[in-house]
């Protein structure tokens, strides 16, 4: 078995979801990344670190090593390391080993571990759960898609907030709490979200009714951007499976794709 057959049965493994080694893989790497948060949430609790310190530490460096060898091993199988390295994953995927060494010189850091748990969106690909991976990306699609309209939608959020904002120190002023337009910025989108902290109110009358009013926008506004995304979501959807482009990393490809449909090259069938 030469070289380049080595290469491509390592990619096969580590990038496809297909075959019964490819979910072995993403199988054993789902726990060791379930395994290194659950570490990192039982570090922080202080009974827990002062007693298992030790063994924590441990298993951390022996995952650190884990996760590091299999991002190199993706870097040499792959034919563009560079398009990795910037991908979605390929950020990711750094990110995850990057705190473990950080900790070295910074103390505390490797709480950021935790950012290992959105490698877990890998577990979409494992036991082929196409579906659950499509619906995702639909859901990332139909965002995209209505890009437009929601962007429309928050500069006219931005503009209420900023005008009730204006009025309401006007009419409140700093004696009942608004300090500030931007104060009274932050009361406004606490107040059109419902959210409602209660560390500013209004006590007028005047300030009260202004406030009810942005309440019942808030209803209302709240409803806009579902309104969007589900019509962009009804929309037909194409049939991708979870086959990886070799040389670009292109992972959106049709059921009897045989080319990539973003570079030309030849995915693996």
């Amino acid at each position: 078995m030469n070289m380049k057959t080595i290469k491509e049965r390592l990619h096969e493994i580590i990038f496809e979801a297909d075959t019964p080694a490819g979910k072995l893989f993403d199988v054993i790497l789902l726990f060791v990344i379930i395994l290194s948060v659950i570490l990192v949430l039982l570090e922080s609790v202080s009974s827990i670190r002062s007693e298992y310190k030790n063994m924590l530490v441990t298993l951390e460096w022996i995952i650190k090593d884990i996760l590091t060898i299999e991002y190199i091993l993706r870097l040499l199988v792959v034919k563009k390391p560079v398009s990795y390295i910037f991908s979605f994953y390929g950020i990711i995927d750094l990110l995850s080993v990057i705190p473990t060494y950080l900790s070295l010189i910074i103390v505390g850091s490797q709480s950021l571990i935790v950012i290992r748990i959105l490698r877990l969106l890998r577990v979409f690909r494992i036991l082929k759960l196409t579906r659950y991976s499509r619906a995702g990306r639909f859901i990332v699609l139909a965002l995209w898609d209505s890009r437009a309209k929601i962007s429309v939608f928050l500069f006219f959020v931005m503009i209420i907030v900023i005008i009730t904002g204006t009025l309401i120190y006007l009419i409140e002023g700093e004696a009942n709490g608004f300090k500030n337009i931007p104060v009274s910025i932050y009361w406004a989108i606490v107040t059109l979200t419902t959210v409602g902290y209660g560390d500013i109110s209004p006590q007028t009358p005047l300030g009260q009714f202004l406030a009810s009013l942005l309440m019942i926008m808030g209803y209302a506004i709240i409803a806009v951007p579902t309104g969007i995304i589900t019509a962009r979501i009804i929309q037909p959807e194409t049939h991708v499976n979870t086959q990886v482009c070799p040389n670009c990393l292109h992972d959106k490809h049709e059921d009897d794709a045989v080319f990539c449909k973003k570079c030309g090259a030849k995915i693996n069938q």
